[in-house]
């Protein structure tokens, strides 16, 4: 009986929905305000500051740095944890990828749509995390500050890069993919 009240739940009209693309516009529109909660304004003063070839305003490539070691520790992850982490995340793309596309489900295939290329951002930015830990402890080690945010920036634009391109291509099949939903099940079923 719960299990026939989800599924019914799981099989409402999603594609056609203007909800469904106000959700999917929405978090698309959020995931790219800002990398690891380093706000884009800062990104963009700190870009500044070091394509200048002075060491005139430095504040740019301090200012990134500080922020770096205010949000860096909240994206680290325990080895177990990124293991439990990992096995929930699959479990449940799995699941919904199933009752989706080999349940035909609706609302399971927009709900796969959406979560999955937010799951492969979440192991990029976790990736990035790492990766700037490690910049940020050179720093603290004594190397220069602006060579530091240098790497910083090379690194968070090569991100930046990734998540465009990841964010562009699941609008697209998004799209594509509903649009296919709909001509072919016009009616909802």
């Amino acid at each position: 009986m719960i299990v026939s009240e989800i599924l019914s739940i799981l099989d409402a009209r999603s594609f056609a929905s203007p909800w469904f693309w106000l959700v999917l516009v929405s978090l698309w529109t959020l995931a790219g305000r800002g990398v690891l909660g380093v706000p884009n304004d800062v990104l963009a003063r700190a870009g500044q500051a070091l394509r200048n070839a002075d060491d005139t305003d430095p504040e740019g490539a301090h200012l990134l740095l500080d922020w770096l070691s205010l949000q860096l520790p909240r994206w680290q992850i325990s080895p177990g944890m990124g293991a439990v982490l990992t096995g929930a995340a699959a479990f449940g793309l799995t699941t919904l990828a199933l009752l989706g596309f080999r349940y035909q489900l609706e609302m399971a295939q927009a709900l796969t749509l959406l979560a999955a290329p937010f799951a492969l951002l979440l192991v990029l930015k976790l990736r990035l995390a790492r990766q700037l830990g490690w910049v940020m402890e050179a720093a603290h080690l004594g190397q220069p500050a602006r060579v530091a945010a240098i790497e910083a920036m090379r690194r968070i634009n090569r991100y930046r890069l990734q998540h465009t391109v990841i964010s562009l291509l699941a609008v697209t099949l998004t799209a594509f993919w509903a649009a296919r939903w709909m001509a072919f099940h016009p009616n909802g079923m």
